[in-house]
């Protein structure tokens, strides 16, 4: 398994990838504590957030940006995508693993890739969203060092009224 910079020809591999998760939990407040160990079970339910060619693209070309590939067996089989925010601190706008491929240690090495961009771009840290009902991506982003700094029950109610999910950010600094 390797890490390298994401080129054009990757993102048709990558569109091709397995990311959805079957989501078996979902986290609950309060967020303080071991507040994942109250994680309360729900009827599996299969989430999807999509991957966008075009979207990734930009983060290629854009300098306060970047797309990096995770490969296996040579072709990409995961991808963290990163921009430099407007607070001064790195944003992983999208991190993935294939399915297949999940366990193997690639999304680990991503997120030092991810590490490493900020702290080359000179930035004090790393901010992540994810949701309530990705408790796996929850736990992965505490194992790594992560805090979280706040949550935010109303920021996908414009795309889904009445969800149940809420926003979670983590930060990690340098």
């Amino acid at each position: 398994m390797r890490i390298r910079h994401a080129t054009p020809g990757d993102l048709p591999v990558l569109a091709a990838c397995d990311f959805p998760f079957l989501v078996t939990r979902e986290a609950v407040p309060p967020f303080e504590g071991d507040w994942l160990t109250h994680a309360r079970p729900v009827e599996p339910y299969p989430k999807a957030y999509g991957f966008d060619p075009q979207e990734m693209e930009e983060h290629i070309a854009d300098d306060d940006k970047a797309l990096f590939v995770a490969v296996g067996d040579e072709i990409p089989v995961g991808y963290v995508a990163l921009s430099a925010g407007w607070n001064n601190l790195a944003f992983v706008d999208d991190i993935a693993v294939d399915a297949q491929w999940r366990g193997t240690g690639a999304a680990q090495r991503l997120m030092h890739q991810a590490l490493d961009w900020a702290g080359q771009k000179a930035l004090p840290g790393i901010r992540l969203e994810t949701q309530t009902n990705n408790v796996a991506a929850c736990r992965f982003y505490l194992r790594q060092g992560f805090v979280l700094g706040g949550h935010d029950r109303h920021l996908y109610e414009g795309l889904s009224p009445g969800t149940r999910e809420t926003a979670l950010f983590f930060y990690r600094f340098l």
